[in-house]
């Protein structure tokens, strides 16, 4: 239990059961011959090599003038993880980071706009068209998007990295990092709120090595993207006015201060709603966005147009007051940028060194797994916390 945030209890609507066994097993989570055989394991393994399993619950807090639903994204969330047991990471200050995932759907169909692009969070009429024909035909409105247009296949044990993987496409809001303690219970706390439904920049992905073919091809690596931008087909700002300045510091919890000069505006992430418009316009709009482009320049060229619609400024970059939840862009509310809690249907955990990039290693694979876990929703909720605590921030 936790403590109540407000004069009444925190809801439970949802949580995630999580375990080793929903993926491709791992150096992280397994001993494979010939490659780790002699070392000890660096994930799992401890409590007397009992199984490594974790539970995240998901909570509501009912604060005055806030939303009740957990389906309006402007409602106060908690997230709790609780893991039994993992390894301390020692070396290259590694962390272990928690994710919420959302796989991407099919949208309705509504027409284009006058430049023939499709509205936001839909497709049009001839990108639907086309999603039809693909595979048995699973790719249409309110279904999960596969690659293939096949029945959704999930990540599972089975799979085999790169030629067997799960034919969705998801992107994660990380949830916060941790270490574990010494073979002990891990306990995680993550307030998922506007300031932190943001979600790592898409044009990271062809350098994590998790897109079959990449690494083979050198390219792990070969993006740095510290000084924030709107990637490879935008501008490059300059690092003088845009990096990590020591006599201000780049602040991402910066999100709510009174003078919107202060908010933070130096962000190189994106909110989750942008995120899954970009992911759109790369796997969805096949007709209506960039026909015959390849990725992953079509990563690129989606992750800058999508950005630059909300983008007052120019400069490439989503700042916290761009993106204010209550404010308006290209024309619509800001509440369209951000996904609800019960968007993300996946949990993962996996284990991270300080590569310079925010996605995740070998997104979107899954080869740096330590757990994952799917949604259960919970209807009605139910109250999960205790008396007030004395700081209800």
């Amino acid at each position: 239990m936790a403590f109540s945030e407000a004069e009444k209890p925190s809801q439970l609507f949802q949580y995630y059961l999580l375990d080793t066994t929903g993926f491709q097993p791992n150096i992280f989570t397994n001993i494979i011959p010939g490659i780790n055989d002699t070392a000890e394991r660096t994930a799992t393994g401890p409590n007397g090599g009992l199984p490594t399993v974790g539970a995240v619950r998901v909570v509501l807090e009912p604060k005055p003038g806030k939303p009740t639903d957990p389906n309006d994204v402007r409602a106060t969330i908690d997230v709790f993880t609780d893991i039994s047991g993992l390894f301390v990471i020692n070396n290259e200050s590694g962390w272990y980071e928690a994710w919420l995932i959302h796989d991407l759907r099919v949208p309705g169909v509504a027409l284009a706009r006058s430049d023939e692009s499709a509205q936001f969070g839909t497709v049009t009429p001839g990108d639907a068209a086309t999603l039809r024909t693909m595979g048995s035909g699973n790719n249409v409105p309110g279904a999960y998007f596969t690659v293939d247009g096949n029945a959704p296949r999930f990540p599972s044990a089975t799979d085999h990295f790169p030629d067997i993987q799960t034919n969705l496409v998801g992107f994660p809001v990380s949830n916060g990092t941790f270490n574990a303690q010494q073979q002990s219970d891990i306990h995680a706390y993550w307030e998922f709120n506007p300031g932190t439904n943001w979600t790592f920049p898409a044009y990271e992905l062809p350098f994590t090595g998790g897109i079959p073919g990449t690494f083979i091809a050198g390219q792990v690596g070969a993006l740095s993207s510290i000084v924030p931008g709107p990637g490879p087909a935008g501008i490059k700002n300059e690092p003088i006015r845009y990096g990590d300045d020591p006599d201000n510091p780049r602040d991402p919890d910066r999100t709510d201060a009174s003078n919107p000069a202060q908010k933070e505006f130096r962000l190189r992430f994106i909110p989750s709603g942008l995120a899954n418009e970009v992911f759109l316009d790369v796997f969805e709009r096949i007709t209506s966005f960039e026909p015959g482009v390849a990725l992953p320049q079509r990563l690129f060229d989606a992750y800058a147009k999508e950005v630059a619609r909300v983008d007052k400024n120019g400069d490439g970059v989503i700042s916290f007051e761009e993106a204010d939840v209550n404010g308006t862009s290209d024309g619509l509310p800001n509440t369209r940028l951000y996904l609800p809690a019960t968007a993300f249907n996946r949990f993962a955990v996996t284990r991270e060194i300080n590569d310079g990039l925010l996605a995740p290693r070998f997104a979107p694979g899954q080869r740096s797994y330590v757990l994952s876990g799917f949604q259960t929703l919970v209807r009605p909720s139910v109250p999960a916390s205790i008396p007030q605590d004395a700081d209800n921030r």
